[in-house]
This record gives C-alpha cells, sequence and structure tokens, in this order.
C-alpha cells in the first residue's frame, strides 16, 4: 500500500507540472524590467517614408549641428549618413530619428568628424580671428593713420609756444594749456579711429571703464590733484614775491621759490622748509615785506602811586626822539591794566623795515623808555610776595661781590650802548635766498612771476 500510494503522488505531481506551465502569468507578476517592444505595422501606408523624411529633415533643419547629415528613409527604415563632431551628438541624432512614428529602425552611418579645424577649436577660433584680422588689415591701417594724423595736430597745435605763452598768465598755465590740448587730440583721434572699425561697443566700454577708473583714481590720488589745483591757482594769483618775509599758519620764513608742488622757504634760522601748495593755498598768510612799514610794542609796568599820564608822555617823548621811529604814525601809548602793585601801560613805535631792524628796534626801544623812566623818579615795581619764616632756623648770610669801580663800569655801559644802537636791518638770509635763486640747479620752475600783480 506504501508503494501505490508513493506511485500516485508522483503520478499527480508530473501532471500538474505541464499544467501550471500552460497557464498564462498574472498580471502584477510580470517583470518590471520588461520592455513593450512596438509592433512593425506589416504594410507601409502609401506616402509614409516620404511623410518620415520630410519630418524627421525639418528637425534636423531646426538644429544647426545636424545641418550635414542626410536623411533617407525606405520602408521605414532610417539611413542617417553625414559627418557629425563627436559620438554623443551622432548618437543623439539617432535617438531623435529613432523617436518619429512609423520608423521599423535606423541605419545611423553618421562618421565622426576627424577633421584638425573641426576638433581644435581653439585653434579654429585662432583661425578664424587671423583671417578676420587679414581681412581688416587695410580699414585698420587708415584708422590707424587717421587717428595719428588728429594726435599730431593736436601736438602742433600745442607746441606753438607764443600763442599759448600770450594766452596764458604764466608759464605754469601755459603748460597745463598745451597738456589739456595734446591729451584731448589724442583722445578724439582715438574715438574717430574706432568708430571707423565699427567698435562702437568697445568704444562705450573703453569710456565707461575709463569713468570708473577716474572716480577711483579721484578718490586715491585726492591730495596730489587738490595740490596740483592750488599750484595752479597761486601761480594766478601770486600772493607773494620772492624773498618776502612771510608767516604761512605758524611758519615764518623768507621765500625762495613757489614750484608746482610746493612752496620753499628758508627759515630765519637759515634752515630750508617745503610747505605742500595745498596748504599754503587754505592757510592764512602774514606778509611782513609787502608794507614796509611795521608797528612795534612793549609793556611796562609804573608804580601804582605814580601818575600814569606823566609816564606816557614821557615814554612817548622818548620813543619820538629815537632815530628809527618814524614821525608819521607817531609814537603813541595806552593804559593797559591796573595790576596788584602797578600800572601796565603799554607803548607803540612804528619804524621802516627797509632801514631799520623790527627786532632790534623793539629792544633798544623797550631799554630807552625803562631808562628814562627810571631817571626821571618813576618805580618800576617788582611783584610784592609775602614770605614767612620759621623762627626755629636761621637765616643764611647773604654776601654779594664788590662792585667795579664807576668808572670802569661806565665805560662799558657806553661801549654796549653804542653796540645796542645799531638798528640797521640784517640782510644774511635774504643774502642767502638772493645768492640760491641765482644759483637754482634744481630744475623746477619757479611759478612766481614779477611781472605780474600781487593779489
Amino acid at each position: 500500500m506504501t508503494v501505490l500510494r508513493l506511485c500516485a503522488a508522483l503520478l499527480a505531481a508530473a501532471l500538474a507540472l505541464p499544467v501550471s506551465a500552460a497557464l498564462p502569468s498574472p498580471p502584477g507578476a510580470e517583470s518590471p524590467a520588461a520592455e513593450t517592444v512596438p509592433e512593425i505595422a506589416q504594410e507601409q501606408d502609401a506616402g509614409g517614408d516620404a511623410r518620415i523624411e520630410a519630418r524627421i529633415r525639418g528637425i534636423f533643419s531646426e538644429l544647426p549641428e545636424f545641418g550635414t547629415v542626410s536623411v533617407a528613409v525606405r520602408e521605414g527604415v532610417v539611413t542617417l549618413e553625414g559627418t557629425l563632431p563627436d559620438a554623443g551628438t551622432i548618437a543623439r541624432a539617432e535617438a531623435i530619428a529613432g523617436r518619429v512614428s512609423g520608423v521599423a529602425t535606423v541605419e545611423n552611418r553618421i562618421r565622426r568628424d576627424l577633421s584638425i579645424e573641426r576638433n581644435l577649436s581653439i585653434f579654429g577660433q585662432a583661425a578664424e580671428v587671423g583671417g578676420e584680422a587679414l581681412a581688416l588689415l587695410p580699414l585698420l591701417a587708415i584708422a590707424a593713420a587717421v587717428a595719428a594724423i588728429i594726435g599730431g595736430l593736436g601736438y602742433l597745435i600745442a607746441g606753438l609756444g607764443f600763442l599759448w605763452d600770450r594766452i596764458a598768465p604764466n608759464a605754469f598755465v601755459a603748460e597745463v594749456l598745451r597738456t589739456a590740448i595734446r591729451s584731448a587730440f589724442v583722445i578724439a583721434g582715438l574715438v574717430i579711429a574706432l568708430d571707423m572699425l565699427g567698435a562702437g561697443a568697445l568704444l562705450g566700454a573703453l569710456l565707461g571703464g575709463a569713468g570708473v577708473i577716474g572716480i577711483a583714481l579721484g578718490f586715491a590720488m585726492r591730495d596730489m590733484v587738490e595740490n596740483y589745483v592750488a599750484s595752479v591757482m597761486l601761480s594766478l594769483r601770486q600772493p607773494f614775491r620772492p624773498n618776502d618775509l612771510v608767516l604761512i599758519d605758524d611758519r615764518e620764513g623768507r621765500v625762495i621759490r613757489l614750484t608746482s608742488r610746493a612752496t620753499i622757504l628758508m627759515t630765519l634760522d637759515g634752515n630750508h622748509l617745503r610747505i605742500p601748495n595745498s596748504q599754503v593755498f587754505k592757510a592764512v598768510i602774514l606778509n611782513y615785506t609787502r608794507n614796509p612799514q611795521r608797528r612795534f610794542d612793549f609793556e611796562l609796568g609804573v608804580d601804582a602811586e605814580d601818575d600814569p599820564r606823566a609816564a606816557m608822555a614821557l615814554g612817548i617823548e622818548v620813543l619820538d626822539g629815537l632815530a628809527f621811529t618814524l614821525d608819521n604814525p607817531a609814537p603813541n601809548a595806552r593804559i593797559v591794566e591796573v595790576g596788584d602793585s602797578n600800572i601796565v601801560i603799554q607803548f607803540f613805535g612804528w619804524i621802516d623795515q627797509r632801514e631799520a631792524d623790527w627786532l632790534k628796534s623793539r629792544s633798544l626801544a623797550i631799554a630807552e623808555v625803562k631808562d628814562a623812566l627810571e631817571e626821571a623818579g618813576f618805580a618800576l615795581p617788582e611783584p610784592i610776595y609775602r614770605l614767612r619764616f620759621d623762627g626755629r632756623t636761621d637765616m643764611l648770610p647773604i654776601g654779594r661781590p664788590p662792585k667795579e669801580g664807576g668808572a670802569r663800569r661806565s665805560e662799558r655801559h657806553a661801549a654796549a650802548r653804542a653796540q645796542a644802537g645799531d638798528t640797521r636791518p640784517e640782510s644774511e638770509i635774504s643774502d642767502l635766498v638772493a645768492a640760491e635763486r641765482r644759483a637754482d640747479t634744481s630744475g623746477q620752475r619757479d611759478l612766481l612771476d614779477e611781472d605780474r600783480p600781487v593779489e
């Protein structure tokens, strides 16, 4: 029985295998990788090949890279021939042709273009540019000639020195005008040449770039531009003459020269001082040489019990009697203040700086008025201080050196007064300035013009 049951099971399994193989697979069990292959029609409709060929040609005509591809269709078989630059483009052409309805298959006979100028695009572009440049050479030569002629005309006009020297107020401004004329003509020549070459866009780009660069340089070189403009204005205004004694802000000295960058002074110590023209143009300038008449003043204090009016009259009389003081304007005096122990009087006198030195005259005037007041009995009190001493300590003895004999002291005082009475102006600094101007080897043009009026 067992054997019979085993045989029956084997027979049932054998019968079940063909039946399961013959049954169709359920729709959900279909493999996801399976692709539906379109069926090829058994008959080709009339005119189908022509329509397929026209459709593919129309598509290729809209794609510039497929302009060299030829299309032929027979019985739904598309044959592509021609050359394309790379394998990717060839595969793309085949894919486009295969997607057209009615195409049975695509016979791709397109070959890759192996020419050097096609595959080496840089060399190909260089060859094209070279060819265009050769074709442009005649026009380029004419444009360059026109630019050179216009620029040369500008240099010719700028070279008319007698014309610009007559128009401009000084040589520095004349040079500025000549430079502006040359630059304007050169720029005009370049603009006309670029317009002849049809490079209007390039010209606009250049002008725009020049504007941006000009703004950037203007901020970066603001001090230099300001100094240059100040030099032009100072050369026009002529605020001082050579060898003038001036005070520019807090810097005092005699003017050596005015250059395109700085004003050069010689201080009263004999040192060279260079001040940028931008500072000179904005500074407060005090010119001591412009007006030869100059006033000096000083203060002296008399005792509070003395008559200040009498002291003023005596001081004015002494100043009026000095040889170096001027009668017009006449010496004068005024009471400045009443202090704790004295009355402060301010005296004024005028001198001619061409004949008397200001410092020497003021010093001598102070000494003469002081001596006159003391001889007239006016006290010149010193500040009074109240001191308190500690009684536990002894005061140190105060010893004084013996005085010299009266005759010897009088002789020495007389000699000193005679030497101090010389008020002639010192000319050492003026002579140094004049010598340096004569022996100028710096090559810098002096913008000071003695023929032009001073501001």
